[in-house]
């Protein structure tokens, strides 16, 4: 059943041309398959406000205040595991003791497990028992998601990949009704251009190495690489080099 409402909302999608007629179709797919509450947002930065990059959204009274005021941001699992994550994955609680599925479980040795687990049992506590999470990736990297959740909800496999395809499409069709030029700039061309040995030494330097470690794979001396290093740091714009590999993933210049 919901295979099918899923498949039907994508090719209506395609279709639908303003905010206004996509919202209440979107709900409705949502209230039939189940889910309570959604997000679609682009990614916050660790100081951004994500209320000010939400698309739309419709969360359990209050709930967004709380995540504002706590900086539940800066910690939430959720949004840590989603950086690393290709598509969607489930974020409910699945076993006792605060042991989360996919999230809590990846960031056992976390500092901020407690304040994680504190953030996780308030969600539960406004209605957010369950859930999933969708990444929107572009050629910056990582630029949003879609967040569904509420109730306890079984998503099967062929679901979860209609509801990545429906979390793209989306998003980026959203974001070109609200914000064009925001769109425009995400959807650009990124152009650096790096010699060949810019590119293996920032694959080294992205494998830990240091100068000296890439001199000796290289065959050349450490004060030439740092030579390289120095031109990728200008190139990119970046603050040292941990910068360097941090916007180098987000660009698609190595993987």
């Amino acid at each position: 059943m919901n295979i099918t409402l899923l498949v039907q909302f994508l090719a209506l999608l395609e279709e639908m041309k303003t905010r206004e007629e996509i919202l209440p179709e979107f709900e409705r797919l949502l209230d039939r398959c189940g889910f309570d509450f959604y997000g679609i947002v682009r990614q916050p930065k660790p100081h951004e406000n994500p209320l000010r990059l939400l698309l739309a959204g419709r969360w359990p009274e209050g709930w967004p205040q709380i995540y504002i005021r706590k900086k539940y941001v800066v910690i939430d699992p959720t949004i840590r595991f989603l950086g690393h994550a290709q598509r969607g994955f489930r974020w409910r609680d699945t076993l006792v003791a605060f042991r989360w599925r996919d999230t809590l479980v990846a960031f056992r040795s976390d500092p901020h497990r407690k304040r994680m687990e504190s953030m996780m049992v308030e969600a539960r506590n406004h209605g957010l028992f369950d859930g999933y999470i969708f990444p929107v990736h572009g050629r910056r990297g990582l630029m949003g998601n879609l967040t569904v959740g509420g109730r306890v909800v079984d998503l099967s496999p062929v679901e979860l990949s209609l509801f990545d395809a429906i979390a793209k499409r989306l998003f980026w069709k959203l974001l070109e009704l609200t914000d064009p030029e925001i769109m425009a700039e995400l959807v650009s061309r990124v152009e650096v251009q790096m010699t060949r040995r810019e590119m293996e030494a920032l694959h080294y330097l992205a494998d830990g190495m240091t100068s000296n470690d890439i001199g000796k794979v290289l065959d050349i001396s450490s004060h030439t690489v740092d030579w390289y290093m120095n031109g990728i740091q200008e190139k990119l714009k970046a603050k040292n080099r941990h910068h360097v590999v941090a916007i180098a993933f987000r660009l698609g210049l190595i993987s």
